[in-house]
């Protein structure tokens, strides 16, 4: 491994060449069922040829022409995102974590339009919402945020999916003007609120005159079952945020608002040189349409169902298993333990995982995996959590 990159990664010794489907050849020819789909990235798999051609395609025509002019395929995509999300309109980044640092300078922004000198928005514990200085900030993690004080002002902490706690901040502190919270915690343990948390989060924003902010940078784009993890819940957000999965694995990000939230910017309150370009919205389009196409969430919905009874099936004796919890293809197996080892164990095996909150392994599979491949993904899993 060069030393000439920086040293902000503990990188596993593999590297990939190839990528087809749901697998992964390494540069020595081994072959790997991926489970991870690049941390929720590729859901429509490795090389996927409606993808590919487009990418193709798009960059013999137009690269780049930055946002002082209009983009048709921009228009276009945001147009097929309102249409999907029921929101307003859509600011397009490169990443999650830059449309998160949109929701966050919308609702600032917002606070201040309304006379609040100092705007704050609550935010959960064991979150995560990015890696720049307001995101890390507004991430429930000492440990993404130690040494890189001072850090941004303007954020309240909350338990996740805990309601009274919100209540009682909307009555103590009259600078809040948003909540920003993930509908499933994904770095956080695969975290599923209570199936009425969103609603009456709703409810306290619309009595407030709050914004809810939802990042579904990991949960969006099918992967729990729906294209938002909002619309099953049935209620809808002032401002969502999603990446990842919007891409296929070339970088795009938005940031969608609605109602107020959507007329808080004007000209020069916020940009980006690389958002929104042509190629990146070619590709978005493409991947709406593919999942569209194949009604892939209703599939995600269904195989996840299908892996979670397998999983509780499988590990019913295991005294080392403490929870199995997920929706659609986002699912999570908490052991008693930090089980950081199986992330290796599991590569050996010819199987790639992620282990988080150190001891919940997390699962984010490609969304186009077959039966076979789900049935192969548990049953290796299962005898590596029993043998442990």
């Amino acid at each position: 491994m060069t030393s000439a990159i920086m040293n902000t990664y503990g990188r596993m010794d593999v590297a990939f060449v190839k990528g087809e489907g749901a697998w992964l050849t390494d540069d020595r020819g081994n072959r790997y069922l991926d489970a991870l789909a690049g941390i929720a990235v590729v859901g429509l798999g490795h090389a996927n040829p409606a993808v590919a051609a487009t990418i193709a395609e798009q960059s013999q025509t137009l690269l780049h022409t930055s946002n002082l002019y209009r983009i048709p395929a921009q228009e276009k995509l945001a147009d097929k995102l309102i249409e999907i999300s029921g929101m307003t309109n859509v600011f397009f980044a490169n990443s999650g974590a830059e449309a998160n640092e949109c929701a966050i300078k919308i609702s600032r922004l917002y606070g201040r339009q309304k006379g609040i000198e100092n705007p704050a928005i609550i935010v959960t514990e064991t979150s995560f919402h990015g890696r720049t200085l307001a995101t890390l900030t507004a991430t429930g993690s000492r440990k993404v945020q130690a040494g890189f004080e001072p850090l941004v002002n303007g954020f309240v902490r909350a338990p996740y999916n805990d309601i009274e706690t919100i209540t009682n901040i909307a009555r103590n502190n009259p600078n809040i003007v948003a909540v920003m919270l993930e509908p499933i915690q994904g770095e956080g343990g695969i975290r599923v609120p209570d199936e009425d948390y969103l609603k009456k989060l709703r409810a306290i924003c619309d009595e407030n005159e709050w914004f809810l902010v939802l990042d579904e940078v990991q949960t969006g784009n099918g992967r729990t079952g729906s294209f938002f993890a909002y619309q099953s819940a049935g209620i809808t957000p002032d401002l969502v945020t999603t990446a990842k999965g919007l891409g296929n694995g070339f970088p795009i990000g938005v940031c969608l608002a609605n109602g107020k939230a959507a007329e808080v910017f004007a000209p020069g309150n916020h940009g980006s040189t690389f958002g929104g370009n042509p190629l990146a919205c070619a590709v978005g389009l493409t991947v709406i349409d593919e999942l569209e196409k194949h009604n892939i969430p209703a599939r995600a919905a269904e195989l996840g169902e299908r892996m979670m009874n397998n999983f509780r099936t499988r590990l019913a004796g295991a005294n080392n298993v403490k929870d199995i919890r997920g929706k659609g293809l986002m699912i999570g197996i908490e052991l008693d333990a930090p089980c950081g080892d199986l992330v290796g164990k599991a590569l050996d095996k010819g199987l790639l995982i992620n282990v988080t909150s150190d001891s919940v392994i997390r699962l984010l599979p490609p969304l186009i995996i077959s039966d076979e491949e789900a049935d192969q993904i548990v049953d290796i899993l299962c005898n590596l959590i029993t043998e442990a």
